[in-house]
């Protein structure tokens, strides 16, 4: 009994402590790069939908709750303010580039932004969604502090903002390569460009999984394209939402 005691003792300390956290998140993720590294870093072996797949079974398994473990994880979530603004690196390599794309890329993103929000509201309404899940679901190409912020400000869900994001960026990826070849758009900086606008940070992880100069223009589109959604989508989503949903 005293052993027993001593063990369950030790897990609930464990269970509600950042260590298993973090520990399970980094050894979730490193795992999935090596099953993904033996499949040659194939779009359909993509490492973060195979981590968070281990870490939802593990939590499961386990019985801890969603909130135990974001709460535990704090770090880690903290931490993705500073690897995005970190891409600002490989970007300033690009500049001469940049320079060159500077409309298209302009253009490309007001019409990215705009239509991935609007295009998500409507989905859900067609579908017959609630309320809360249009609120939600409106910032999904945005990254995940991002979309949890502007959920949680215009009335929405911030952990099923989060699943969405994650899923968003996980098809992205997934079907990113195909989609451009049957479009036969063939010019890194546009394929990057719109991979890190719409998928995000999976996306560009993605993105640079293939080369540098898609991965740059993978994270500048997904930081212009998280700015500009936390700027357009705290007045368009709630409009239309209400306009609907009388």
């Amino acid at each position: 009994m005293g052993s027993a005691f001593d063990f369950m003792a030790v897990w609930h300390y464990l269970a509600h402590s950042p260590i298993l956290a973090i520990c399970l998140t980094l050894s979730a993720y490193l795992l999935a790069t090596w099953i993904s590294s033996k499949f040659n870093f194939s779009p359909l072996a993509n490492p973060v939908v195979m981590a968070v797949a281990m870490i939802i079974l593990v939590l499961s398994t386990a019985g801890i709750s969603y909130e135990t473990y974001f709460a535990s994880a704090q770090v880690i979530h903290l931490m993705l303010g500073p690897v995005t603004v970190a891409l600002a690196i490989p970007l300033a390599r690009q500049l001469p580039k940049l320079r060159r794309r500077f409309l298209p890329l302009t253009i490309g993103l007001l019409c990215g932004s705009i239509t991935a929000i609007i295009s998500a509201v409507f989905i859900i309404i067609w579908m017959g969604g609630s309320k809360e899940l249009a609120l939600s679901i409106g910032p999904k190409s945005a990254t995940t502090p991002i979309a949890m912020s502007i959920a949680d400000k215009i009335g929405g869900i911030p952990s099923v903002a989060a699943a969405i994001v994650i899923l968003t960026g996980a098809f992205g990826a997934l079907v990113a390569r195909y989609l451009f070849n049957w479009m036969r758009i063939s010019s890194p900086e546009i394929r990057g460009f719109a991979l890190g606008l719409a998928a995000h940070g999976i996306g560009t992880a993605r993105a640079f999984q293939v080369s540098r100069e898609i991965g740059t223009f993978a994270g500048l589109g997904m930081g212009l394209n998280g700015v500009l959604t936390a700027l357009l989508a705290p007045t368009f989503v709630p409009v239309i939402v209400n306009y609907f949903f009388k």
